[in-house]
């Protein structure tokens, strides 16, 4: 993951801490722009969130391009033996599940 998803996580962890245990961002394919923004989300045992919720929170609190156009609310993440969280695993199957596979193959600079 580079820095600037690196930064997206803070950003949309920090902004909503009150309902957001935990969150993860990664970009996905898109034809159109290169990249588009997944947002994983395990809300707080207590906290009842939508899809909806998230973006609208982020709106006048950080730019566009940063708010994420996809959101997932999970349980866990997929996690390797030492315990980080594989992102890589995480994008693989939002592009399925999603059906990006046509703008992943998508050659760029």
């Amino acid at each position: 993951m580079d820095n600037s998803l690196e930064h997206r996580v803070s950003t949309v962890r920090n902004i909503y801490p009150r309902k957001i245990a935990d969150v993860y961002v990664v970009g996905l394919p898109d034809a159109r722009l290169g990249e588009a923004v997944l947002a994983w989300v395990r809300p707080k045992a207590s906290q009842r969130m939508t899809e909806d919720d998230v973006p609208d929170y982020c709106r006048g609190q950080i730019a566009h391009f940063k708010i994420p156009q996809y959101i997932r609310f999970v349980d866990a993440f997929p996690m390797t033996v030492t315990g980080k969280v594989q992102k890589f695993r995480i994008r693989e199957q939002e592009i399925e599940a999603l059906g990006l596979r046509a703008a992943a193959e998508i050659r760029t600079a």
